[in-house]
């Protein structure tokens, strides 16, 4: 996602009114409270907890995946609605086109689906498959445009041994579900590369890096959401601006791929390739790598 700011939340404080505890409450309890070693063994076990979170990388576009949902549902209301007012008069008429409703329905829900299931899974294995494109030695710089909930940014960082992902966003929840910088941490934390990625908020058309300051960048699905070509085009100048010399350039996405080669072309980059990623969220799909 690419266009708005995270919420942090406060926490709760506990009242000053609060009941004392009667004497029954405050009382040692039998069994393992009583034992030394039960709050640690309670600690540890909440820490195991939170560590062993499964990352959550939200469902890419959910207004238009409930938008196909919605249609399925009401396409079919509707042809249904055309069958029970004909039933008695025109039977056939009536069920042949309750019959073609419900089919179209049925599309629309299956696009809902397919569309869930490119988020759940078919972008963890596109994500891995567009890693090893990179070839990573461990000790690269690499910045991330536009990384969401940091799916990019971890797939990288796991194959890094001294290198870093900078990983930059807006965090735009109407393109990505959850999308926050606190929740794209929380997924490092759990993939266990927290150490290895730094978060930032900021605009992907104007970094504020100087140039020639990363060995890669990246960019996942983001620059479509950009509605003037002159901003994409932006984008991606600005991706090969602080890239150093001989460094690398990968950009996924699900339309304009076309364009983002000829731009890289523009700038002098070598080893321009596009490859067909396959068919995701109902849109086929590209990647183009090139070299600064």
């Amino acid at each position: 996602g690419v266009l708005m700011a995270s919420k942090r939340g406060a926490g709760g404080k506990k009242s000053d009114n609060a009941t004392p505890e009667s004497p029954s409450q405050s009382a040692p309890q039998s069994g393992s409270q009583n034992k030394p070693g039960a709050a640690s063994t309670s600690s540890a076990s909440s820490a195991a907890a939170s560590a062993t979170r499964a990352a959550n990388y939200g469902l890419d576009s959910p207004a238009e995946i409930k938008s196909m949902y919605g249609r399925g549902a009401w396409t079919f209301a509707f042809g249904f609605a055309l069958w029970f007012m004909n039933r008695n008069e025109s039977p056939g008429p009536g069920s042949a086109m309750f019959g073609a409703l419900a089919l179209v329905a049925a599309a629309f829900v299956w696009a809902g689906w397919f569309m869930t299931w490119s988020s759940r899974t078919g972008k963890l294995k596109l994500r891995d498959q567009l890693v090893s494109m990179l070839a990573l030695s461990g000790d690269e710089k690499v910045l991330d445009a536009g990384c969401g909930l940091g799916l990019m940014s971890i797939g990288i960082a796991k194959r890094l041994k001294t290198g870093k992902v900078t990983a930059v966003d807006v965090w735009n929840p109407q393109v990505l579900s959850g999308n926050s910088a606190d929740a794209a941490q929380g997924n490092a934390k759990a993939e266990g590369v927290a150490d290895r990625i730094r978060f930032e908020d900021g605009d992907i058309r104007h970094f504020g890096y100087p140039a020639a300051n990363f060995d890669m960048a990246v960019s996942f699905a983001a620059l479509h959401f950009f509605d003037e070509e002159t901003e994409r085009d932006q984008t991606v100048r600005e991706l090969y601006r602080v890239v150093k010399p001989g460094g690398k350039l990968l950009i996924f996405d699900t339309s304009f791929v076309s364009r983002y080669t000829e731009i890289l072309r523009e700038c002098g980059a070598s080893e321009v390739n596009v490859t067909s990623m396959g068919f995701l969220w109902c849109r086929f799909t590209k990647s183009v790598t090139a070299r600064k």
